[in-house]
């Protein structure tokens, strides 16, 4: 059964927005601010979503955050790395939504730094990282500071000061099939935490291929669950591999 899309303009006024976001959403709206005024033109979101920024991008990074929460309660240090963060989708939703998590964006073009720092900024977002580069770079760091050598992955000071311990959550949206995000992702992860990343609806195909690749690096259980949006919005998928 199909599910409408909800436009922006039918939900300006929507009070689905404040249940979701509750006291995070004035930063969320100046962060639906600043997609509508310019995403487009930078490349960040396509010309058929610059009218269903809430829905398409918002509230979709908002079904992962009580995931994060969840695998982040009780931590000793509730820090979350998203990986190839793009246009803040679920990074910058994480940390407006989940303020006493610390949240690393990791993102290897140069571009998306610059507005990953504006919206920062716009936010008031105090507990972001920004940090360009590549996962494989952020493992390459996690290795240096265990003393491991860093293999032939150069490290740039920026990423060797970001990235000093491994991380309770790592999150994505749309970054790679799990059986290359297994790799870049679980070793990131610490021991007990979990990677946690909004999928499509191949989730299950995908862990099914990816196992050996989920075992390799250390992941188990590899799961896909169902993340609510609201009553009358389509939920989305989200895989959960826990660390050994």
């Amino acid at each position: 059964m199909s599910v409408e899309i909800h436009t922006d303009e039918q939900l300006a006024d929507s009070p689905v927005l404040q249940a979701v976001f509750g006291e995070a959403l004035p930063k969320i709206e100046v962060f639906h601010g600043k997609l509508q005024a310019e995403g487009e033109e930078r490349g960040l979101i396509g010309p058929r979503d610059v009218d269903i920024i809430w829905e398409r991008h918002l509230l979709n990074s908002a079904a992962i955050v009580p995931f994060v929460a969840e695998k982040t309660e009780g931590r000793q240090f509730k820090t979350v790395a998203d990986l190839g963060s793009g246009g803040g989708f679920p990074g910058l939703v994480i940390a407006a939504m989940l303020a006493d998590r610390m949240v690393t964006l990791i993102e290897p073009m140069e571009r998306r730094i610059e507005w990953l720092n504006e919206c920062v900024d716009a936010m008031e977002l105090a507990n972001v990282k920004v940090v360009r580069g590549r996962a494989e770079e952020a493992i390459a760091s996690l290795r240096m500071h265990n003393g491991q050598g860093r293999g032939k992955v150069a490290v740039t000071d920026d990423m060797y000061q970001a990235v000093t311990h491994p991380f309770a959550v790592v999150t994505c949206r749309a970054v790679a099939p799990m059986t290359k995000l297994a790799g870049w992702a679980l070793p990131l992860v610490e021991p007990k935490g979990a990677l946690v990343a909004l999928k499509g609806r191949s989730a299950q195909a995908e862990i099914d291929k990816a196992k050996p690749m989920i075992k390799r690096f250390g992941g188990i259980k590899p799961r896909v669950v169902t993340a609510p949006v609201a009553d009358g919005f389509e939920s989305t998928q989200v895989v959960i591999v826990d660390k050994r």
